[in-house]
């Protein structure tokens, strides 16, 4: 007998390499096109939201070069060492995202201030940071930034008039302290008078520092007077690079304690990683998803059924596995018997309901049906062969009566 074969290539074809790739493709394209176009945005003179060199809408490039003008100096920091070192009686200390801080850089910082006999100046201090830095402040909900009046006896903020201003509220029970551009009673600039001559003053909004809102109301009034106070300013941009923002607590380092490996790890890695995870997580959801039946794979060769039966009847004579050979065979007769007889398929292979169909269609036949189809395993080879034959007799008699 002539195995017939199908020349089928497994190879796949370049259309299929393109279907199967262009999404892939597609995506690889639209990043490198969002990071070009990003890269062009943030190219030139633009360093950030709140940086003192941007020149951006966000930035704060313009009160820099106001303060420059009326003889304050500006420097740019972005660890902590850089600004507790700053933290002098002729300096204003400019905090300009205090919620990035952990609390042993809020612990150091507020050490290193409350003494120090200069400026602090915390913008948009939340719930994490205000009673950090400022300790007997409380924070209230966040206000919308519009033009509000001072409604206080602060002079910086008499002179200067409605500012855009709102964002986060405070109160504090502590004595001395001014309250100003109040929001439903809640003050959204507050400054707190602390030893040697210093103070702290915080912002419930950075908005006013925008080089976009400089030249509105009474934005840059306000902006100088706050940051002007002293001859020099030093402007803190906290940075995940700095290497205090792994650092434990300062209550921990103070016991001596030892940090795990996690307390190594920025908070921002952190929740990178997490990020990246979610993302590989989807991805695989994505790639393992089902849509629609499945695609029959093309096989390297076809082989008839008969030839398919002959070498699974080989198998199971090197196994010598006559029993099962013997229930294969039972089982497919019960199987073409069932319809013949009026009996249900799920009820085939019930002795108690095919052998009564059976006796009634051939009283008179001398095969026995129960033996036949429900018989013991053969003993030998002689006897499986005899079995088979016997099953085709019974299946031509049933047919034919």
């Amino acid at each position: 007998m002539t195995l017939t074969t199908s020349p089928t290539s497994l190879a796949l074809t370049p259309r299929q390499i393109w279907t199967r790739g262009r999404g892939l493709l597609l995506a690889l394209v639209i990043l490198l096109a969002a990071g070009t176009v990003m890269a062009v945005l943030r190219s030139g003179d633009q360093h950030g939201r709140l940086d003192p060199r941007s020149a951006d809408a966000l930035g704060s490039r313009a009160v820099a070069e106001l303060l420059k003008n009326g003889g304050v100096s500006t420097d740019v920091v972005t660890t902590l060492d850089e600004a507790t070192a700053a933290a002098r009686p002729d300096t204003t200390l400019l905090v300009a995202a205090p919620e990035l801080l952990t609390p042993y850089q809020q612990e150091t910082l507020n050490a290193a201030t409350t003494s120090s006999g200069g400026r602090t100046v915390l913008l948009g201090a939340g719930p994490y940071s205000a009673d950090a830095l400022a300790p007997g402040v409380r924070t209230h909900t966040p206000a919308e930034v519009t033009a509000r009046a001072p409604d206080c006896s602060l002079p910086a903020a008499l002179r200067a008039g409605p500012a855009d201003i709102g964002g986060e509220r405070y109160s504090t029970d502590s004595p001395g302290a001014e309250a100003c551009y109040p929001v439903d009673g809640a003050p959204t600039l507050l400054v707190l008078t602390g030893r040697n001559d210093g103070d702290t003053v915080l912002l419930g909004s950075p908005d006013l520092l925008y080089n976009e809102r400089l030249d509105q109301q009474g934005n840059a009034s306000l902006a100088l007077q706050l940051l002007g106070s002293r001859p020099h300013l030093v402007w803190y941009l906290p940075s995940l690079s700095d290497p205090t923002s792994s650092e434990g607590s300062g209550t921990d380092r103070a016991a001596g304690g030892e940090s795990g490996f996690l307390d190594l790890i920025p908070s921002g890695w952190l929740w990178g990683a997490f990020q990246l995870f979610l993302a590989a997580l989807l991805a695989a959801v994505w790639r393992g998803r089902r849509l629609g039946p499945l695609v029959a794979e093309r096989l390297p060769v076809a082989v008839r059924a008969s030839e398919s039966a002959e070498g699974r009847a080989r198998l199971y004579r090197k196994a010598n596995a006559r029993d099962h050979a013997a229930s294969v065979l039972r089982a497919a007769s019960r199987d073409r018997l069932a319809p013949l007889l009026g009996v249900p398929p799920g009820r085939a292979h019930l002795a108690e309901i095919l052998l009564p169909a059976v006796s009634v269609r051939l009283p008179d036949t001398a095969l026995d049906p129960h033996t036949l189809l429900f018989g013991p395993a053969p003993a030998d080879d002689s006897a499986l062969i005899r079995l088979a034959d016997q099953l085709d007799a019974l299946e031509r008699e049933v047919r034919t009566s």
